[in-house]
């Protein structure tokens, strides 16, 4: 049982990291400008 606890933590650090390093790629930025300036954009639709 505690080689599983063991496998286990290092098994939620290592996915910590993998989001992390995918959370701050250069990719995503693009994604994440977008995504940071919808509350600013106004919307497309009929008000009165």
């Amino acid at each position: 049982m505690v080689w599983f606890h063991a496998f286990f933590t290092v098994f939620l650090i290592l996915l910590f990291v993998a989001i992390v390093l995918w959370a701050y790629s250069p990719r995503r930025k693009k994604a994440f400008d977008e995504a940071a300036r919808l509350p600013l954009e106004d919307e497309q639709g009929d008000h009165p």
